[in-house]
């Protein structure tokens, strides 16, 4: 399984991105996919997942604002990012998980993961 982000960029606070994941190579044991992101010093966090029966899980810092989703024919996953703050500016990276826990947004749970996409929101 390979994940490909893409999407990222710089866009001012109050602005909007949508951040894409190809998945190459997608197995049926895949059961949930989500976005996490990583700013400079600080730890990996979940923002979103959903799993492959359409069930959804948001990080309340993304409650409101982001929206994930799937296009099965694809293979591709989406967030879609608006009311973008400065402190959602970090690198956002796609993951996959072959467990049975990955709504929890743990990203111990998550088995592979893409290289990144960079969003950087300008006050």
């Amino acid at each position: 399984v390979q994940l490909l982000e893409s999407g990222g960029g710089s866009v001012q606070a109050g602005g909007s991105l949508r951040l894409s994941c190809e998945v190459s190579a997608y197995t049926y044991s895949i059961t949930c996919m989500a976005w996490f992101r990583q700013a400079p010093g600080k730890e990996r966090e979940g923002v979103a997942g959903i799993d492959s029966d359409g069930s959804i899980s948001y990080a309340d810092s993304a409650k409101g604002r982001f929206t994930i989703s799937k296009d099965n024919a694809k293979n591709t996953l989406y967030l879609q990012m608006n009311s973008l703050k400065p402190e959602d500016t970090a690198m956002y990276y796609c993951a996959a998980d072959e467990g049975f826990y990955g709504l929890g947004l743990q990203f111990t749970e998550f088995d592979y993961w893409g290289q990144g996409t960079q969003v950087t929101v300008s006050s």
